[in-house]
């Protein structure tokens, strides 16, 4: 009989548990990337329901009952760049305006979040791993709340260029959330588990653009409007703030309710090498990071994977209504069916990986590698038949889609978790680089796509555009599979520094036997 004393010592009890205090962290994570997105994708389906219904030049619109959306009596006209102006009255902050928007105008205010998203992400993770991931999401969180409820009355006040401001500064509040997930999850998570649970954390992220694609039709056609979208969201986020005030910490070391087992088990399974206390962390270790290639080989997948799933997300709907005039974002259910089989098989996987995981001559390598392929060589695939479909055959052109979208999941098990098997004390940093340059490589291929088609209803113009993608998957994970590690390279951790010479900054010394194990280990 496995007495208690046992079962501290090697960690099972804490194991066994169906749910222990690092699950609630994650838990947390799923609910906070809930969040993050589906603040990130709220203007994008608003923008239809804030749009003019009653457009007429040569006609005042004052006397027009909006919508049946309830309003005072507030007299509107249009100005020349489209915006409502008032006539008769001062502005009313609390009546429900329409506006004509153009096209650019709607491009520039749905491109200003990323703008601000990338200049974050770097200071996002250092900050993450120097003063604890908790305090950097509450901040960031509560502050892009606070700009999401104001969302509304910028556009009244300052038509779309104040929108693009709002999105700007919401982009820069949320730049640290995938860095500082990453830093907690590498305090947080067991080395058998990061797969599993930063797929629990990150899955949030289809969820929450499922969820507001899902209800933002019905919660605009309130007798609120379209700004209740807005006000909807930014509830929920109070309600997320306050449970993650009172359930959340950096650190296991730092909880106030986690047992002794559970503790033992996560702070002698997390990492091999020796985790750095954050508040007296060695400098960055730049040089080595940059020259690290399973670093340069995880940054090019990450930017590779990047440029074809915005290449997915942007251009199909144009594609599939020029080529097979299938209007999928008037349809919320085929809007956000490529994200439900996205959730569905992300948890698949991570049964797939556990099943993967008990076969003890599967290494942890071959777990990240295979994952990282399926999520990649098969939407490489799918993109290029997706080219090749007949126009009559519309349903299989939805079904490719889906899957091309849905299997790129796999990637959670894959890349996407490989900064914390590289560093355990830098992953927020490791994250925060590679995450701003995917990102650079988001805004660069809706502008790449449209260099190319100059005809949306040319289909070869479009293959042109899926090879192109499908080059990118495969040439990023190519590079993955043979330069990508999972061991804990020898610059995460000093080789012996006390806590004096920690506090006063030396830079990182490399082990040479450990150095040297690392760059002759295998695949």
């Amino acid at each position: 009989m496995t007495t208690t004393l046992n079962m501290v010592k090697t960690g099972k009890y804490a194991n066994d548990k169906i749910i222990g205090v690092r699950h609630v962290q994650c838990i947390l994570c799923f609910f906070c990337l809930t969040l993050a997105y589906a603040w990130r994708v709220n203007l994008t389906v608003a923008l239809v329901a804030m749009t003019q219904p009653y457009h007429n030049n040569n006609t005042d619109i004052s006397n027009h009952s909006l919508n049946n959306t309830l309003l005072s009596n507030h007299s509107l006209s249009l100005d020349d760049s489209g915006e409502q102006e008032d006539v008769d009255q001062g502005v009313d902050i609390f009546s429900v305006d329409f506006y004509n928007f153009t096209e650019e105008q709607k491009s520039y205010m749905l491109s200003s979040f990323f703008w601000g998203y990338i200049v974050t992400q770097v200071p996002g993770g250092y900050i993450a791993q120097r003063y604890g991931a908790k305090m950097l999401l509450l901040s960031g969180l509560a502050a892009c709340g606070i700009l999401t409820l104001l969302t509304p009355l910028s556009a009244k006040l300052g038509g779309w260029p104040a929108v693009c401001a709002i999105r700007f500064l919401e982009g820069l509040t949320q730049g640290a959330v995938h860095p500082a997930t990453h830093s907690l999850l590498s305090k947080w998570a067991p080395a058998n588990e990061r797969g599993m649970l930063a797929t629990m954390c990150y899955s949030g992220a289809q969820f929450g653009t499922i969820l507001m694609m899902a209800t933002s039709g019905f919660i605009a056609d309130s007798v609120a409007g379209w700004p209740a979208i807005f006000y909807f969201g930014a509830a929920c986020g109070v309600i997320w703030i306050v449970c993650w005030w009172v359930f959340a910490a950096s650190t296991p070391e730092e909880h106030r309710t986690i047992t002794r087992e559970e503790l033992k088990f996560i702070t002698e399974n997390r990492t091999v090498g020796k985790m750095q206390d954050s508040h007296k962390m060695a400098p960055t270790p730049w040089k080595a990071i940059f020259t690290s290639m399973p670093f340069m080989s995880l940054l090019i997948v990450h930017c590779t994977h990047m440029w074809g799933f915005w290449t997915l997300l942007t251009q199909i709907p144009s594609y599939m209504m020029h080529i097979y005039h299938i209007d999928i974002k008037s349809s919320a259910l085929l809007s956000s069916l490529p994200y439900t089989v996205m959730l569905v098989l992300s948890f698949f996987f991570v049964w797939l990986s556990k099943v993967l995981q008990n076969k003890k001559s599967l290494s942890v390598s071959f777990n990240r590698k295979f994952f990282n392929t399926v999520g990649h060589w098969i939407p490489m695939c799918s993109l290029i038949a997706l080219g090749y479909v007949p126009r009559e055959d519309a349903p299989l052109a939805v079904g490719l889609l889906t899957l091309t979208v849905g299997i790129s999941a796999a990637t959670y098990l894959g890349f996407q978790v490989n900064h914390i098997d590289l560093s355990p004390n830098y992953a927020g940093t490791l994250m925060g680089l590679t995450n701003g340059a995917a990102n650079v490589m988001s805004a660069l291929a809706p502008l790449a796509v449209g260099q190319i088609v100059k005809t949306p209803a040319n289909v070869d113009e479009w293959r042109t555009v899926f090879f192109l993608a499908a080059a990118f998957y495969f040439v990023g994970n190519l590079l993955f599979v043979v330069f990508g590690r999972t061991e804990t390279q020898w610059w995460d951790s000093p080789e012996v520094l006390d806590a004096d010479t920690m506090e006063a900054g030396v830079p990182l010394n490399s082990s040479p036997t450990v150095k040297r194990a690392t760059e002759n280990g295998t695949h």
